[in-house]
Formats: structure tokens, sequence, C-alpha cells
């Protein structure tokens, strides 16, 4: 590692020989941040923007440029870590929203759930069925198939008739809340 006093007053852009310093010392500034960082491709990023943006201030240097580049990498390494705190927090705070919604959402999946399958009830006995055991229990279309004994393609007719249906229970049900999906579950019981 080398540093020359005499290229250390400048005033405005950094000097030609400040800038070959800095060029012959980039294996060190390299290990330098990456000690700190422990990633050796933000480390690399770390160094290429503290080249660039150090080229237009050689008037700051009242050193040996090695020791201010030093002074200038320490400084962005502290800097990059404060922002990689400051998304850390900002993204455990999300997924702490996350997680308090997802808590919200298994009770509104119950009460959903129950409206639909109140509705679902008044519906043919086989579409009913065909709802109750596909969407509300998760089986298969194929395995409800068979275990009404029938074809999976009748199954499935069976089951889009039946969304069909539903989804016309709950319009007449639900009235407008139904088109713009109003999700307070006190509705006047189903119409026929």
């Amino acid at each position: 590692m080398s540093g020359d006093a005499s290229d250390t007053t400048g005033t405005g852009p950094l000097s030609q020989a400040g800038v070959e310093l800095l060029v012959a010392n980039h294996r060190e500034f390299l290990r330098f941040v990456e000690r700190r960082i422990g990633n050796r491709a933000i480390a690399e990023e770390i160094v290429q923007e503290a080249f660039v943006r150090s080229l237009d201030r050689g008037d700051e240097i009242r050193e040996s440029v090695v020791g201010w580049f030093y002074r200038v990498l320490r400084n962005a390494v502290i800097d990059r870590q404060r922002r990689q705190e400051v998304a850390d927090r900002r993204l455990d705070q999300f997924a702490a929203e996350l997680e308090a919604r997802g808590e919200d959402a298994e009770e509104l999946a119950g009460v959903v759930c129950s409206c639909v399958g109140r509705l679902a009830d008044s519906l043919k006995p086989d579409y009913a069925d065909a709802l109750r055991r596909i969407e509300i229990e998760g089986i298969s279309v194929k395995d409800y198939a068979d275990a009404a004994g029938i074809s999976a393609g009748n199954a499935g007719v069976r089951i889009f008739r039946a969304r069909d249906a539903l989804r016309k229970q709950v319009a007449r049900s639900c009235g407008t809340c139904a088109e713009h999906g109003c999700l307070d579950c006190t509705c006047s019981a189903p119409r026929r």
C-alpha cells in the first residue's frame, strides 16, 4: 500500500497521480470493505461508487490520498450498514403487518364460509353437496366424482353450475354487497 503526500493538496478534481494511487491500491480497498461487509459483490459496488464520487473531490484531501480514501470507504460502509438496518426494520414491520392480517383473514374466511354454507344449503342438494365438498372441504373434483359415483366431466359441470347458482343466490341475498365486496355477513336469510 502506498500513499504519496505530495498528491494530497489539490483544488477541484483529483490529480492524475492521485487517481493512479487509488487504482494501484484497488485490491487492498476491496479487501478492506469486504472484511466489513462480508459480501464481495456489495464490497465491489461500494468501492466503485466511492471511486466515482471521489474523482471530483480532490480539494477535500489534506493528507495521503490513500489514507483519505480509506476514510471515504469507512464512511461508505457505515452509510450502507445504516441503510440496510433501516430496510431491515421496514421489512420486519411489513412482516408484522402481514402476520396481523393473516389472523384477520382466518376469521374472515370463517365468516364467509358460514355465510356461503347457509346460501349453498338453499341450492339443489347436488349443487350444495358439490360446493361443500370441493370449495369448503377442499377435495379435488376427481375425488368428488369418485365419491359421488359420476364421471369427472360430469362433476366439473356440476361444480360449474353450482358456482353459478351460488353466485346468483349471493346476488339475491346480499344485493349490492355482492357486487362491491361488502364483507358484513348480516344479510337477510336467503330467498328462493
